[in-house]
């Protein structure tokens, strides 16, 4: 039987799941893809790993990263390692349930901002490709949810001046580049007919 006490400390797991930083989530979805201990996932995090060159994570970070989310019942040591003998015991750990489901989650939604394109975004497509998971599903749903974002800049350059002006214009341009990098990876996933639907869109018409 389920007691105060426990409502309050999954209470508080479910607050901690949606406060999780980027790099939390990195090391969540990595355990996810199976069972890891501090030191691979140091490697892959590390400036020159993989993932690294997206998001850098220092060595001692990913340790407290871990110890963070089995806290949270994101995932759980089951086990432990000893590759060379005499060498340091290693943690083993897996992702719970709950950790598939909340890694699952994030993978699948698109970026509220484009300035979150990078690196969230291509973390998200990094992990998706070392899943061997399509990505076009995410890249078409950040498409659709820049698209009115892009739309409002459109329309707030045609009625600014001066240095406010200058500002839009600059976040304009910006914006008009992530979503023609979008209309290309959608491209590459869907074929040129899907690209040009994409790229002749009214947020890409560069009008204002």
């Amino acid at each position: 039987m389920m007691t105060v006490a426990d409502d309050e400390q999954a209470d508080d797991r479910s607050a901690g799941e949606r406060r999780l930083s980027l790099a939390e989530r990195l090391v969540l979805c990595l355990v996810r893809e199976g069972p890891a201990h501090g030191h691979g996932l140091a490697g892959l995090l590390a400036r020159g790993g993989s993932l690294g060159q997206i998001w850098p994570v220092p060595r001692a970070t990913v340790y407290r990263i871990l110890q963070r989310l089995e806290l949270l019942g994101l995932i759980r040591a089951t086990g432990e390692q000893r590759p060379n003998p005499g060498g340091p015991v290693r943690s083993v750990y897996t992702v719970t349930p709950a950790g598939q489901a909340a890694a699952q989650a994030w993978l699948s939604t698109p970026v509220e901002h484009s300035r979150d394109v990078m690196p969230e975004l291509m973390v998200k497509l990094a992990l998706l490709d070392r899943a061997g998971a399509d990505s076009q599903a995410l890249v078409r749903a950040q498409y659709d949810q820049l698209l009115p974002l892009a739309a409002a800049l459109d329309d707030r350059l045609s009625v600014t001046t001066g240095f406010e002006h200058t500002l839009v214009l600059w976040r304009r341009e910006a914006m008009t580049a992530t979503m023609q990098f979008l209309a290309e990876a959608l491209n590459e996933s869907q074929g040129p007919a899907a690209a040009h639907q994409a790229a002749t869109a009214p947020a890409l018409s560069g009008n204002g």
